[in-house]
């Protein structure tokens, strides 16, 4: 189920948390200690390479807060959208932080997970193939149909439609930056 790097390399190096803008660092990390010891969380890749842009990767920052944390969808449910985006844009590090988010946070097996790699089954009308056939339609053309809308509006609030098709978009660019970018995965995932 992996997924190989576009690039082996990053094409913006990863910024180290001592060099960020201060009002950014304290925006990001608050006082949390960083990458000194066990307990300490990592900083990723994606956040030293959206260092060197501040004004950006902190609104960027609020946003997929919003995305991620704040969804009506539920867990299982955002994170197979996010990880089809992730395969469909061929997007390795978004595929591999999501995996790890999907199993930990979501309770997604290794089924659900081969289930977001491979897509919708044509012609099924079960609630993951019409959810993966959105996200393909999202992110092949930029619009769900009507036929899948309705199947998703059986399913979904009129909030919930909002928030999977902003989550197809948000990780959409996402995967568009770390593929351009070369952010490049952490050790371990």
């Amino acid at each position: 189920m992996d997924l190989p790097h576009r690039l082996a390399s990053p094409r913006i190096a990863p910024l180290e948390v001592d060099k960020w803008d201060p009002a950014f660092k304290e925006q990001m990390l608050g006082n949390r200690p960083v990458e000194m010891g066990a307990s300490a969380a990592p900083v990723f890749n994606i956040f030293k390479t959206l260092a060197h842009h501040p004004k950006l990767a902190g609104a960027f920052g609020r946003w997929g807060n919003q995305i991620l944390f704040k969804s009506s969808l539920t867990p299982r449910d955002r994170e197979l959208a996010i990880l089809r985006v992730g395969w469909l844009c061929r997007a390795a590090y978004e595929w591999g932080h999501h995996v790890a988010i999907a199993r930990d946070n979501a309770g997604m097996t290794d089924a659900d997970i081969e289930r977001a790699r491979v897509g919708p089954l044509a012609g099924s009308e079960a609630d993951d193939d019409v959810l993966l056939r959105a996200v393909d339609e999202l992110v092949g053309d930029h619009f769900i149909s009507p036929a899948t809308w309705a199947l998703l509006a059986r399913r979904y609030t009129e909030i919930q439609l909002i928030d999977l098709v902003f989550t197809v978009g948000q990780y959409t660019m996402v995967s568009m930056a770390l593929n351009s970018f070369g952010v490049q995965l952490e050790e371990g995932y």
